[in-house]
């Protein structure tokens, strides 16, 4: 999550986080949190600068970060908000996990039993497969 997403959440202005992130740079190791390269600044950038807007490039933390992060911001706000965004992180974990058992399972499966029940099992595949964007056509379409 962006330094200036993880602001919002928690109420406070993201030059106050990053200052604390900064008072706090030992806590924080490259696993933790990195700066956005310039490219990757300039893509998630929707204000200029001049008197507004970001002048530094973002901060990017991983989940260990955002738990790291209600150690240093210690607010009732600070705190309930990184108690449900590592509640939604388990969540997250846990539905990628089944997803991945159920996967197997259905492979199991698979090759136990015959083909009278390929159709059944073609049809599986398909639903939990990710969805593909349609290709973008190139040229004029009217």
């Amino acid at each position: 999550m962006l330094d200036s997403d993880l602001a919002a959440l928690y109420n406070v202005e993201t030059k106050y986080l990053t200052r604390q992130v900064r008072r706090n740079i030992k806590r924080f190791p490259a696993d933790f949190m990195f700066r956005l390269t310039p490219q990757e600044f300039l893509r998630c950038q929707n204000v200029t600068s001049k008197q507004g807007g970001r002048r530094y490039r973002a901060y990017a933390f991983t989940e260990q970060g955002v738990a790291m992060l209600s150690s240093i911001l210690n607010s009732d706000r600070a705190i309930q908000v990184n108690i449900q965004i590592m509640r939604t992180f388990s969540k997250i974990r846990e539905m990628m996990q089944h997803h991945k058992e159920l996967w197997r399972k259905i492979e199991a499966m698979e090759s136990k039993y015959d083909s009278q029940f390929k159709v059944v099992f073609d049809a599986l595949r398909k639903l939990l497969a990710p969805p593909q964007k349609p290709k973008r056509q190139i040229g004029f379409h009217p």
